[in-house]
């Protein structure tokens, strides 16, 4: 008789967790964010005065996203380096390309497994006034809630520019979420 009053009162207790668990769950609503970023872009690819050197340059991302899910997004990052640099041509190995403060727009798809990091890929294109390119993005962040809706992030993207230069960017950056209202 002990063992069965012992086995119950630890089903109830469970039982009781549960259900009190569901009740305090939010419930997802879609929403919007934007985020702004400061970071610094390096490429392996740079050149000054005629000899290869590693460049790491002063960037600024706008990042907007669209959360479908808790666990999908689709968004608009958009990156601006801030200097102006020459990479190393692909195409002949011997010039050097010049880039004018370039700014690439990318359609990035996010997925986020847990609370606190993003696995982005996404496709889309830098532009600068002496030629335009072609890129794939490929990138993880971290999130952690300050107050309400707003959070600290921190990220590191790889961008491939088709026929160009390869480049990778840290930042960290903070972001709003709007749309939805928090309990």
């Amino acid at each position: 008789m002990k063992k069965i009053t012992l086995i119950l009162i630890c089903f109830h207790t469970v039982i009781t967790y549960a259900q009190d668990h569901e009740k305090n769950q939010e419930v997802f609503k879609p929403h919007h964010s934007i985020a702004l970023i400061l970071g610094h872009t390096n490429t392996g690819q740079g050149t000054v005065d005629g000899e290869n050197k590693w460049l790491s340059l002063p960037s600024w991302a706008l990042d907007y996203n669209y959360y479908f899910n808790s666990k999908w997004s689709l968004g608009m990052h958009n990156d601006m380096i801030l200097e102006t640099f020459k990479v190393k041509d692909h195409k002949t190995d011997q010039e050097s390309i010049e880039r004018t403060r370039p700014i690439a727009c990318v359609v990035v798809v996010s997925y986020k497994p847990g609370k606190h990091f993003s696995f982005e890929l996404g496709a889309g294109g830098e532009f600068a006034k002496e030629e335009n390119f072609l890129l794939s993005r490929v990138g993880v962040e971290y999130s952690m809630e300050l107050v309400h809706t707003w959070e600290l992030i921190g990220n590191i993207t790889y961008d491939l520019k088709w026929q160009a230069y390869n480049s990778m960017t840290i930042g960290v950056g903070i972001s709003k979420a709007f749309g939805f209202r928090k309990k």
